[in-house]
């Protein structure tokens, strides 16, 4: 006697479930205030948006990091969405989720270290000496209060 098993909508639904997610790293909108009593009045999305791009017409240069962060950890992240696509057409819903969130922190952790490790443009002395006047020595570019780096994250939800 041989007993089989129908799973054909479960993978289905599965899989309908992976393809109707993605995962989308930056600083979305619940993450974009600064801290109360920050000399800065912007908040962190348009500070990250005018570090990646530059801004010429207030002499800042580009200074991307999340492009190369993720950039940097494409091979990992490529490895988790395909262990999510085999999670999938085996019917697991459930290590899809495990292998999308990996796949989102992997890329969060990527544009950090790019803040804290990339190659990035010099600051002005004039930023320098700015930073020294607020009591603060260091000298690496987008690092003054962290509050940028801490602000990248990574959210799952549904395709438009």
């Amino acid at each position: 006697m041989k007993i089989t098993k129908d799973a054909v909508s479960k993978v289905l639904a599965s899989i309908q479930d992976l393809a109707n997610k993605q995962v989308l790293v930056g600083i979305p909108a619940s993450k974009t205030e600064r801290k109360e009593g920050d000399e800065e009045p912007i908040n962190n999305a348009q500070l990250g948006y005018i570090h990646e791009y530059g801004s010429p017409k207030a002499n800042i240069p580009a200074r991307p990091f999340l492009n190369p962060g993720v950039n940097r950890s494409q091979e990992s992240i490529n490895n988790h969405l395909q262990k999510a696509a085999k999670a999938a057409m085996d019917g697991n819903s459930e290590k899809v989720d495990v292998e999308l969130n990996a796949t989102g922190l992997i890329a969060q952790a990527g544009a950090r270290n790019e803040i804290t490790n990339g190659d990035l443009a010099p600051l002005a002395e004039s930023t320098l000496a700015a930073r020294r006047r607020r009591g603060r020595s260091g000298v690496k570019p987008l690092i003054d209060t962290g509050q940028l780096r801490n602000a990248i994250t990574y959210v799952i939800r549904e395709k438009d």
